[in-house]
């Protein structure tokens, strides 16, 4: 049950209009861990944990997760429902009805959301999400208590703040254009998460890296493929041109 709340919460935060706000902070670079596998793991961990209850991942099938380095065994004990099968897609747990009645609307599919977020925004998907899951605090003046500097006025209560604990912004005043404005240089740490805020950037990268590499899980494949093509054709080149040298040299 627990899990079903903050996926819900988590539904409510990623839904269209979500993705529609303009960030009032600069965004954090996430880190680039699409090549670690252990951290791949890790991020398709909470992922099921924390955003499947409420969000499909339809171009997404368990068994894919072999790919990052899971056996079938591991994947059916621990990263599948009871009725799934290691073939299934990653299909979301709420069924359509319950998700449009307490939505109005189902709530978006994430298979592709760290590219489709980058298309709309106009700046990385990856930087969006790990800034989006790590700026929230809390807020009495919100109708749930808490607010993102990411996304602000965000409707979405913290779905991570038993790991995260509660946290407050910390501000300096300056001067921008003859007016005192705050400007954003920290975060205090008010009630500890069962993780340290160090535990839980990292996991939060490790969760932002398997959703950028779920959106397309050949990249990493291609770049390497792409690489040994361009080394062949540079040593094609060399060779050619060398053919190509002795085939006229006698003639004038």
């Amino acid at each position: 049950m627990k899990k079903m709340i903050l996926g819900l919460a988590l539904a409510m935060g990623l839904s269209g209009t979500a993705w529609a706000a303009g960030a009032t902070i600069p965004m954090d670079k996430a880190p680039q861990r699409t090549n670690d596998m252990a951290a791949l793991q890790n991020g398709a961990k909470l992922f099921v944990n924390y955003c499947l209850n409420c969000h499909s991942a339809s171009f997404m099938r368990f068994n894919r997760l072999r790919d990052i380095g899971l056996t079938d065994k591991q994947i059916s004990e621990n990263l599948t429902f009871t009725t799934d099968k290691i073939g299934d897609t990653m299909k979301v747990s709420m069924s359509p009805t319950d998700a449009k009645e307490f939505f109005g609307k189902n709530p978006p599919d994430l298979t592709l959301v760290a590219r489709s977020r980058a298309a709309i925004g106009g700046h990385s998907g990856p930087d969006y999400l790990y800034t989006f899951l790590r700026t929230f605090y809390r807020d009495p003046a919100t109708p749930t208590g808490w607010n993102n500097k990411a996304y602000p006025a965000t409707a979405m209560p913290n779905p991570l703040w038993e790991l995260q604990g509660e946290q407050s912004p910390l501000y300096n005043k300056v001067q921008s254009q003859g007016q005192e404005v705050e400007v954003l240089r920290g975060w205090e740490q008010v009630k500890p998460g069962t993780m340290t805020p160090a535990q839980f950037d990292q996991n939060i990268g490790d969760l932002v890296a398997y959703m950028q590499w779920m959106g397309e899980p050949g990249l990493n494949s291609r770049v390497r493929i792409g690489v040994w093509v361009l080394l062949f054709l540079a040593v094609f080149t060399l060779v050619a041109w060398r053919l190509n040298a002795a085939f006229w040299k006698d003639i004038k």
